[in-house]
């Protein structure tokens, strides 16, 4: 009984090591990135699936600042999700550049991922795409706080293994296309939802990044939303320039 467990643990590491091993880049039909486009679309643009969805995007979010924020230095001790896709990263460290950056790369990093998603499809590399994403999921985990995140944490590393695990590479590659893109389409999504609470609704100003951002600096919001805008659209515009080429003549 004692040998259970780590068996399973063996097995389970097998199953990510498995993950790490190049195919070729698949030829891509249009109806099946059609279909791919579609899927991406349907994840990430109803109300019906975009409260689910959203709240892996609201995670990649979240985890854009805590990654900007180790790689300055800083100390992370708390990150939540909440069902309404608010999210809070708490960390600590050197104010200045560590607590700009770390900030800024919030609303960027689901476009961000979602370009390198499109491109380890490209590359051969979607089953290390897939359980690399597990990983950081589960990593993740040292640092939720409350019952949604992890929940969130723990559903999406499961998916993500379980496709390693049970998939053949083809399929691996299409479901991890369709993430990128859904990925891109819900930072297009965010973007357009924290620019309007800088327009139309600045009751909730409060909540943004780029408001936030701009009274620790003292660089105005449209400074911060440009910034977004800008590394949004070219991960946007990279990852439609690799999807073209994955396309069969």
């Amino acid at each position: 009984m004692t040998d259970q467990p780590l068996n399973a643990v063996a097995t389970w590491w097998q199953a990510v090591l498995s993950g790490f091993v190049r195919t070729d880049a698949p030829a891509v039909p249009p109806l099946v990135l059609l279909g791919i486009l579609a899927a991406a679309v349907v994840l990430s643009i109803p109300r019906a699936t975009w409260r689910w969805f959203g709240l892996y995007v609201t995670f990649v979010h979240e985890l854009g600042h805590a990654f900007a924020a180790l790689m300055t230095g800083r100390f992370i001790h708390g990150l939540k999700i909440g069902l309404d896709h608010s999210g809070q990263l708490v960390s600590s460290g050197r104010r200045g550049f560590g607590a700009t950056w770390s900030g800024f790369w919030g609303y960027p990093a689901p476009a961000v991922v979602g370009l390198a998603l499109v491109w380890s499809v490209s590359s051969g590399w979607a089953g290390a795409a897939a359980s690399i994403g597990a990983l950081i999921l589960l990593v993740a985990l040292i640092f939720l706080r409350n019952f949604t995140g992890i929940l969130v944490a723990l559903v999406s590393a499961a998916v993500a293994q379980a496709l390693v695990m049970f998939a053949d590479p083809r399929t691996v590659s299409y479901v991890v296309l369709a993430l990128g893109v859904a990925l891109g389409v819900g930072s297009v999504r965010d973007f357009f939802k924290v620019a309007s609470v800088h327009t139309r609704r600045r009751d909730q100003l409060a909540s943004s990044d780029a408001y936030i951002l701009a009274r620790s600096t003292g660089a105005p919001s449209w400074v911060w939303l440009s910034g977004f805008a800008v590394v949004i659209a070219g991960s946007a515009a990279a990852s439609a320039y690799i999807l073209w080429g994955l396309l069969t003549p």
